[in-house]
């Protein structure tokens, strides 16, 4: 590639939900024609197909649409008893939609630290456990999953209950075992911007315990049973069937995809590795225990802010994930737990463009770009 192509400068959004579209405009159209000459809308077959087609990626007895990952949460935690008088430990460093489940249900959403790889700490966890703790809720963070033995470890020894926030992680495993597999249920989001993204709100949970999954079926529902008799209070979170046929044609090329996501970031680890201002997330390939899918590409940068106003200057889009804050550092929350690893990664971490539109050497002109403002 010539210096000059490195130089020009370019438009690479974070996120280009117009081309996520346009990219298979056809296909999507064709989906959409079809789910409305059939008024196919709410529960039908192309729901059953895709959650048939997840179940089987997953290797879980139980895949069920909803209308998104917080429900999804919302629901697992109640199928699994979660409720009033509980405490729930869960990582700071997620969205706010993690710890408002275990709220949502009427527990206590209790805050821990981070370590090394970002994502929740074993230690923590052990050290958060009161005699009120209930369960577990690790989150698998930016397509990669949580180190999973010592979590499992824990929650056996104490007789807690695992819950997984997937919602970043599908495809993702620990030690040859995906992310969602791992506790009694977990939940993935759909939203536009994942991996496997629809157009609109959308979620699925996971469980290989029939009992739960019967659960969430009339949960998601009004409570109503197959025939019509409403046996508990319940919620209206359905995944529309319209958005469930998309997520199915894309689930078709998902190994692909992968593949792609895999490859972009190599391209941002052999172009930053040796920019000693910047710490990068594993490389594909180089940790044996985990397979990582890269939903986000998440670096830890010296002068944070300052890069990212110069790549915004050069055409370059980044997302400082959640405003900038962990959970426990929203006032109005009421935490007061102080969790110095988690805070620390939120003075540095900055998220790089990372979706199916970013060609190759868009991946190098952000890299270069890096470079540049560094003097590296």
């Amino acid at each position: 590639m010539s210096e000059a192509v490195l130089r020009e400068t370019r438009s690479i959004p974070f996120f280009n939900y117009r081309e996520a579209f346009a990219a298979d405009e056809q296909a999507y159209l064709d989906i959409v024609r079809d789910i409305m000459r059939r008024g196919a809308f709410i529960m039908q077959k192309d729901l059953t197909d895709f959650e048939s087609r997840l179940a089987s990626f997953l290797g879980v007895k139980h895949a069920l649409g909803v209308g998104n990952a917080t429900d999804g949460l919302v629901l697992a935690c109640r199928a699994a008893g979660l409720g009033v008088g509980d405490e729930v430990i869960f990582p700071s460093h997620t969205m706010v939609a993690s710890p408002s489940a275990i709220a949502n249900v009427g527990a206590t959403p209790v805050p821990v630290d981070i370590g090394p790889d970002h994502l929740i700490d074993a230690d923590a966890i052990a050290a958060a456990i009161t005699p009120r703790t209930r369960a577990i809720m690790p989150v698998h963070l930016n397509g990669r999953t949580c180190a999973m033995d010592g979590i499992v470890e824990i929650a056996e020894r104490h007789s807690l209950l695992i819950v997984e926030d997937a919602a970043q992680g599908l495809g993702s495993s620990y030690r040859g075992r995906y992310a969602g597999t791992f506790g009694i249920a977990a939940a993935f989001s759909f939203y536009p911007a994942k991996i496997l993204g629809c157009f609109g709100d959308g979620g699925a949970v996971v469980t290989n315990d029939d009992a739960v999954a019967e659960q969430i079926r009339l949960l998601r529902d009004h409570g109503r049973r197959d025939d019509g008799e409403v046996v508990l209070w319940g919620l209206n979170s359905r995944l529309d069937n319209l958005q469930a046929a998309i997520l199915d044609h894309q689930f078709k090329d998902y190994d692909t995809i992968l593949s792609r996501r895999r490859a972009l970031a190599s391209i941002y680890d052999a172009q930053l590795r040796h920019v000693e201002q910047v710490s990068l997330p594993a490389a594909p390939g180089t940790d044996p225990d985990h397979f990582d899918v890269f939903q986000n590409y998440e670096i830890e940068a010296d002068r944070r802010d300052e890069l990212r106003a110069f790549l915004r200057s050069v055409g370059v889009g980044t997302l400082i994930q959640w405003g900038g804050k962990a959970v426990h550092q929203f006032a109005a929350l009421g935490f007061t737990q102080s969790l110095p690893n988690t805070e620390r990664f939120f003075e540095r971490c900055l998220m790089l463009p990372m979706n199916m539109m970013v060609s190759d050497d868009d991946a190098r002109y952000v890299a270069e770009k890096i470079r540049e403002f560094y003097g590296a």
